[in-house]
C-alpha cells in the first residue's frame, strides 16, 4: 500500500469517527432536550422533600415553583424573611404543598450551617437545589474595579463557593442512607471557560462544575445523581430582566426545562437555546481569542456604553420627575 493510500485510510477512518462523534452528541442533545418533554424523571421518587437555595427570585424561585408543581414539599432558604414568606404562600396556595423557610445570609460564614442542620433534621430530603449566588458588578470588570473588594471577596466566596459543600455536607448522609438522591448545583457557562472581566464569579463557578462532577463521579454507585446545571443567560435581577427571546429564556421556562433533564445528563446546559449557543461559541469563540487583549479591550467598550446609557435613561427619568 502506497503512502498515498495510508493517508486516504487514515482520513477516511477519522471522518468516519468525527461523523459518528457528531451523530452521537446530536442524540444526546435530542434526547436530553426533546425526548424529555415527553418523558421525565418523576422527581417524587427522590424522596419527599425538596431544598431550594437562593429561592426568592430568579432561577431559585422558579425551580421551587417547578418542583412544587410536580408534587414535592419545598424548603425555601434565603435571606429575606418577608420575601420567603410569600413565595411559600404562593406555593402553598398554587399547587397545595406544604412548605418551610429558613432565613439565612449565605454571604456569612459557616456559623449559619448548624442553624439550618437543626432546621432540616428529620425530614427526608429528596433533591437539593443549590442555586444561591451573586456577582459584584452590573457589567464587566477588571479585578481591581470591585468595589469595596475587601469585603465583597469574601462575601462572593461564601455565597457561590461555600454553601455549594456546606449544604451537600448536610443533605448527603440521608440520601446515602435511603440510596437515592439528587443534588443540581447551579454553576454558569463562564464556569466552563474563563471570561475575562468577570474573574472573581467566573472562578467561583468554575469550582461549583468541578466540585459538581467529581462529586457525581463518587456517589453514583450509590444512587446519587449530582447534576450541574450550567446556563447561559436567564433574565433575572442578577441579569436586569434582559428581554426573553431565543437567546435569553424565562426563568419559569428555564427551571421547566433543566428539570427536565434530570436522569438524561449529569451536565447540562439547561435547555435546548443554550446548548445549542454553546456549540456554537466553542467554534466560533475559541478560549485563545476570548482570552485576548482585543477582546478585553472590547468588552470594556461594551461595558463603558452600556454604562452610559444606564445613566442617560437615569438622567431623563429624573428630568421627567421635575417636570
Amino acid at each position: 500500500m502506497s503512502f498515498t493510500d495510508k493517508l486516504a485510510v487514515i482520513g477516511g477512518f477519522t471522518v468516519v469517527f468525527q461523523l459518528l462523534r457528531l451523530a452521537w452528541r446530536c442524540w444526546c442533545g435530542f434526547r436530553q432536550f426533546v425526548l424529555s418533554e415527553l418523558w421525565h424523571v418523576d422527581l417524587k421518587t427522590y424522596g419527599q422533600w425538596a431544598v431550594v437555595t437562593g429561592a426568592t427570585s430568579g432561577i431559585g424561585k422558579a425551580y421551587a415553583r417547578e418542583l412544587a408543581q410536580r408534587g414535592l414539599d419545598v424548603i425555601l432558604v434565603s435571606r429575606c424573611d418577608d420575601k420567603l414568606r410569600m413565595i411559600a404562600k404562593e406555593i402553598e396556595e398554587q399547587y397545595g404543598q406544604k412548605t418551610r423557610t429558613i432565613q439565612v445570609d449565605f454571604t456569612d460564614s459557616q456559623r449559619i450551617y448548624p442553624a439550618i442542620a437543626k432546621q432540616l433534621e428529620g425530614l427526608e430530603i429528596g433533591i437539593l437545589v443549590n442555586n444561591v449566588g451573586m456577582t459584584y458588578s452590573d457589567h464587566f470588570a477588571y479585578f481591581l474595579e470591585i468595589p469595596d473588594a475587601e469585603q465583597k471577596i469574601t462575601q462572593i466566596i461564601n455565597c457561590n463557593m461555600l454553601s455549594v459543600p456546606q449544604m451537600t455536607r448536610l443533605v448527603l448522609p440521608g440520601m446515602v442512607e435511603r440510596g437515592i438522591g439528587l443534588i443540581v448545583n447551579m454553576s454558569s457557562e463562564v464556569g466552563v471557560r474563563p471570561q475575562p472581566l468577570l474573574s472573581l464569579y467566573c472562578a467561583t463557578k468554575s469550582f461549583v462544575t468541578f466540585f459538581s462532577q467529581c462529586l457525581h463521579a463518587e456517589y453514583k454507585s450509590k444512587g446519587i445523581i449530582v447534576q450541574c446545571v450550567a446556563p447561559f443567560m436567564v433574565s433575572t435581577n442578577m441579569t436586569k430582566h434582559r428581554t426573553v427571546n431565543f437567546f435569553v429564556r424565562s426563568a419559569s421556562g428555564f427551571a421547566r426545562e433543566a428539570l427536565n433533564t434530570v436522569g438524561q445528563s449529569s451536565y447540562t446546559s439547561g435547555c435546548l437555546s443554550h446548548a445549542l449557543q454553546n456549540t456554537a461559541l466553542t467554534i466560533l469563540l475559541p478560549d485563545w481569542f476570548r482570552m485576548s487583549s482585543f477582546v478585553v479591550r472590547k468588552l470594556r467598550d461594551f461595558a463603558a456604553a452600556s454604562r452610559g446609557d444606564r445613566n442617560a435613561c437615569e438622567e431623563k427619568k429624573l428630568g421627567e420627575k421635575k417636570e
